[in-house]
């Protein structure tokens, strides 16, 4: 079945959150982003001109609120994980269906019905029993930092989905993403502390593009090949990655409270997705 593939993706998903995790040890989020943003705007470059897709694009506007959010949100999503443990950063970025069914209800035209408010209640009452009592005092700054990605993100496949109705070509949207985050993230890094590179640190930095390079073209293929809703609640395997690889590198345990927290956020987000047909193939 080739909607499996998102399970092969997940999986590349959660490697990148465990060399993030491993990196933001030495190096700070910027940073990070940057190295991760290069590898794919170097790899997307390259792809756009060997299929000789224009780089100049009429819907620019979407084009940038896609970038902007999903570099805000990957900026996030980075912090969350230094953090957060593993699994409960990763849970709090895929909230991002749950926002984007909202966008579609608020800016779309999209009609929120009553199976969906049911799963967008399911969920925030999740988010909310995730961010307190389970997170402790020091953590519910990491717990916010998690939401506000999963918040953005939901607001770059927004633009995704707008982009693609419109017919933009999706080499273009992620060569954009890319260019607009390794900018940004260049800016950044020059006014803050620049951390020389070592062995080590440039495998974890290579590890998080690679990573993410193979987990984008794993997930593109499920999405493309797969049933698209199948794919996308195949998504959320990635939070039993992260949870499996907590435990091995950091021996992470969670309460009971945090699984049943983690259970209402998937179950919702999994019933969102079946009701908003969205496909966040682009996601970053």
């Amino acid at each position: 079945m080739q909607s499996s593939w998102m399970i092969v993706a997940s999986f590349f998903f959660a490697s990148m959150g465990v060399c993030v995790k491993f990196a933001a040890e030495v190096f700070s989020a910027p940073e990070i982003v940057f190295y991760r943003s290069v590898i794919s705007l170097v790899m997307m470059f390259s792809l756009v001109r060997l299929r000789s897709i224009p780089i100049r694009t009429p819907h620019w506007r979407f084009q940038l609120w896609r970038s902007a959010s999903g570099f805000v949100s990957l900026l996030l999503y980075f912090y969350a994980v230094s953090l957060l443990p593993l699994a409960l950063a990763v849970t709090l970025a895929y909230t991002s269906p749950l926002f984007l069914a909202v966008y579609l209800g608020l800016f779309g035209k999209a009609r929120l019905g009553r199976g969906m408010l049911g799963a967008l209640v399911l969920g925030f009452i999740g988010v909310a029993l995730l961010l307190r009592p389970t997170l402790h005092a020091d953590q519910l700054l990491g717990g916010v930092i998690g939401l506000g990605s999963g918040m953005l993100a939901g607001l770059a496949y927004y633009n995704v989905k707008e982009l693609g109705e419109r017919g933009e070509v999706e080499e273009r949207t992620v060569f954009y993403f890319s260019l607009l985050s390794t900018v940004a993230s260049g800016v950044w890094m020059t006014l803050s502390e620049f951390h020389r590179l070592d062995l080590r640190g440039g495998l974890l930095l290579l590890g998080v593009g690679s990573f993410g390079t193979l987990a984008q073209l794993a997930m593109t293929r499920a999405y493309k090949r797969g049933n698209t809703l199948v794919a996308a609640s195949l998504a959320y395997s990635t939070v039993i990655f992260a949870s499996l690889f907590g435990m091995l590198f950091w021996r992470e345990t969670l309460s009971f409270g945090a699984w049943s927290a983690i259970a209402l956020i998937v179950a919702s987000g999994v019933v969102s997705t079946w009701f908003s047909r969205a496909n966040p193939a682009e996601q970053d």
